[in-house]
């Protein structure tokens, strides 16, 4: 490693380089740069990876875990957005043979484009803005099955909710679809110190394991479609979302004691293993195709 950052981008370091660069952190892109060595490094061995491993890090900023990856002898590609910060991200990895710096877009990109198209396993690591960072880990999960493992810095909120488990506060649509693909949690909390600008909310880790299988045996796009329905309105109990998706009051009823679950049950208390079985018995009580019935729709 021969840039001038890579040694040790402590925090005068990093904020020396955007001052060369002419560079200050965008509020509306969500840019709160890692400006901790110690934690960057944490991040790296947390991730698991080492020689020869493939390294997707999206976000990669001003380049602090970037190089801390890179140390691991993974072999990186760095993926950033921001067309301003390219040329301090090329002075940082300047001098790291197994690091290659890519502009785009991970919400909008040809996944061909971010880890080309041979079969080998691909690792995910990234620091998120909280208004991409479930988006983004959706769509790695639902798109992409090279990718077999992910660490992503996000805000606490967001983290708990990728990982979070029926009854938990932040449990929602977006927890079941992530269980649905990975067995997620939350490794460990991140301080606002290490960030520059300091956010004004606590951060977190979390880790995603992708799954071989799915967990229960039904039709995933019949089963997300019901998902959706049950927390479209989460005050209301799930027989009033299968009532919405057609069934009638009876039938919904029936569905939900065939599938073990109270009638007066709501969608936060349930898990994927009673969403399948209640899935599994609406599709055989409905006349419609649930995934043609059901618009994607909100729900946390």
């Amino acid at each position: 490693m021969t840039g001038p950052a890579t040694a040790s981008l402590t925090p005068a370091a990093v904020r020396a380089l955007a001052r060369r660069h002419g560079i200050t952190p965008r509020k509306s892109l969500g840019q709160h740069f890692l400006i901790e060595p110690s934690l960057a490094t944490r991040i790296a061995d947390l991730a698991g990876v080492g020689a020869g491993d493939r390294v997707l890090e999206i976000g990669a900023g001003l380049g602090s875990l970037t190089v801390a990856l890179a140390a691991t002898g993974a072999r990186v590609v760095a993926v950033e957005a921001d067309a301003r910060l390219l040329p301090a991200l090329e002075e940082v990895v300047g001098g790291l043979e197994d690091v290659t710096v890519l502009k785009a877009d991970a919400l909008s990109a040809a996944w061909e484009d971010l880890v080309g198209t041979e079969p080998e396993p691909w690792v995910m690591v990234a620091n998120l803005p909280y208004n991409v960072a479930a988006r983004l880990v959706l769509r790695a999960l639902e798109e992409e099955p090279r990718i077999r493992r992910l660490l992503v810095m996000v805000q606490r909120e967001v983290g708990e909710r990728l990982a979070a488990n029926p009854g938990d506060e932040q449990f929602g649509a977006v927890s079941l679809r992530v269980a649905y693909h990975a067995h997620a949690r939350v490794e460990r909390r991140v301080p606002a110190s290490v960030f520059w600008p300091a956010p004004g909310v606590e951060s977190v880790l979390v880790r995603i394991d992708r799954r071989d299988e799915a967990p229960v045996d039904v039709d995933e796009a019949s089963l997300f479609g019901v998902i959706r329905e049950a927390f479209a309105q989460r005050r209301k109990t799930v027989r009033s979302g299968l009532v919405r998706l057609g069934l009638s009051r009876d039938d919904a009823v029936a569905a939900l004691a065939e599938s073990g679950i109270d009638e007066m049950a709501r969608a936060e208390e349930l898990g994927l293993a009673e969403f399948g079985r209640l899935t599994a018995s609406v599709l055989a009580r409905s006349r419609h195709e649930l995934a043609a019935r059901t618009s994607v729709r909100g729900g946390r």
